[in-house]
C-alpha cells in the first residue's frame, strides 16, 4: 500500500472517506479543505481508487497532534491504518516533532488496540469528551 500527500483536489474524496469512516461524525469538504490548507499540517492519503483512507497531524514545536486517521469499512483489517500512521509519523518527526498525542473513544477498541500496538500509551482520560458521554483517552508516543 502506498501513500502520498493529499493535495486540495483530494478535499471531495476525502470527504467521502470520512463519511464512510466516521457516519454522522464525519468532516465536511469544507472542513477537510480547511485541515489541507492549515498552518503546520501533514495530510497522507492511502492511495487507490477509491481512495482508501486518510490521516492528519498538526505539527507545533516538539509536539504533533494527530487530528484524524479514517479508514473506508472495506479497507479495513488491511494494515491501511496502521500504514498511515507509521506514514504520518515519519513525517511528523521530519518537521520537528518528538512526540504524536491523540484522542480517541474509550469505546473504539480497534482504534485503541491500534495504537497500543504501534507504542501510544495513556496519559490522560477527558470525560465526556465525546457524544453520548463516551470518555476519551489522550495518547502519546515519542517519536
Amino acid at each position: 500500500m502506498t501513500t502520498r500527500t493529499a493535495a486540495p483536489v483530494d478535499a471531495a474524496a476525502l470527504a467521502e472517506v470520512d463519511a464512510a469512516a466516521f457516519g454522522t461524525h464525519a468532516w465536511s469538504a469544507a472542513a477537510v479543505e480547511s485541515e489541507l490548507a492549515a498552518h503546520g499540517r501533514i495530510v497522507l492519503v492511502a492511495d487507490g481508487t477509491p481512495l482508501k483512507g486518510w490521516a492528519s497531524v498538526a505539527v507545533s514545536g516538539d509536539a504533533a497532534d494527530l487530528t484524524r486517521l479514517g479508514v473506508r469499512p472495506q479497507a479495513r483489517n488491511a494494515e491501511v491504518a496502521r500504514s498511515l500512521l507509521e506514514d504520518v509519523a515519519v513525517r511528523a518527526r521530519e518537521a520537528g516533532a518528538r512526540r504524536i498525542l491523540l484522542e480517541v473513544a474509550e469505546d473504539n477498541h480497534p482504534a485503541l488496540r491500534l495504537y497500543e500496538d504501534t507504542g501510544f500509551v495513556r496519559i490522560a482520560t477527558r470525560r465526556r469528551y465525546y457524544p453520548g458521554g463516551v470518555d476519551a483517552l489522550v495518547m502519546e508516543r515519542a517519536l
